[in-house]
């Protein structure tokens, strides 16, 4: 794979789309800032995410430990072959950053890369949620993320700066390199009855508290929770 660098910088306020008392579930008023533009030159990178770029669900979105969600550009041909879709292309799910030459078996939780004048560090894998199955129209879209791996991942800044396409982006350290983010999903997602690989993901400290909630519960009492309300949420009756 060819050095990796920062191909598409993508960028959005919250909006609401949607139809008032609309018979079907995906055609109802809903608030997002999934709906995102590229950016042509640099951009100012902060603590808690880009110049121009916003989350409409602060609970679950947006903050220092989800800055900025990156994507790979080698999943979108997979996307529009998988889906259909002739027009699903970087911004689909509304990542922030497109980047080539690296996926989520390359990208490990604590990396600290150098992007432009940025410094920034991975937090966590995505955990995606109801809003790109309804933009697409794909009551299932979630589930399809989680089942494949292509989910994307966070990070948090730790330097601020300029940042912009073509950007190379440099790594600087690696303390876990057993924890990719591929190995993250598969234990999330595929390993639910085996409680020592959540205790083990959990101890690592630099991993997002919200993740590390999550595994700790697991691995205590065996518990994992009802993923419907967030990957399907109010797509269906």
């Amino acid at each position: 794979m060819s050095s990796p660098f920062l191909l598409q910088i993508h960028v959005g306020m919250p909006r609401s789309v949607g139809v008032e008392h609309a018979v079907h579930p995906m055609e109802r008023p809903w608030r997002s800032g999934i709906f995102k533009q590229p950016v042509q030159g640099p951009v100012r990178l902060g603590k808690t995410g880009l110049d121009g770029d916003g989350q409409a669900d602060l609970k679950h979105h947006g903050g220092p430990e989800k800055a900025v969600l990156v994507y790979a550009d080698a999943h979108y041909p997979l996307w529009r072959r998988e889906l259909g879709f002739s027009d699903f292309d970087g911004g689909a799910f509304g990542e922030n950053f497109i980047v080539s030459g690296m996926t989520e078996k390359d990208v490990c939780v604590g990396d600290v890369y150098r992007i432009g004048e940025a410094v920034v560090q991975v937090s966590q894998p995505r955990l995606p949620c109801w809003k790109p199955a309804r933009r697409w129209r794909v009551k299932d879209l979630a589930l399809q993320m989680q089942n494949t791996g292509r989910t994307g991942w966070y990070l948090r800044v730790i330097e601020e700066g300029m940042v912009e396409p073509g950007d190379a982006i440099q790594r600087l350290d690696r303390p876990y390199p057993q924890w990719t983010i591929a190995r993250c999903n598969d234990i999330l997602h595929h390993q639910e009855n085996d409680r020592r690989a959540a205790a083990d993901l959990a101890a690592c400290h630099l991993l997002a508290e919200n993740w590390v909630k999550a595994l700790s519960k697991r691995a205590a009492t065996g518990e994992n929770g009802d993923s419907k309300p967030r990957v399907i949420g109010p797509n269906e009756e």
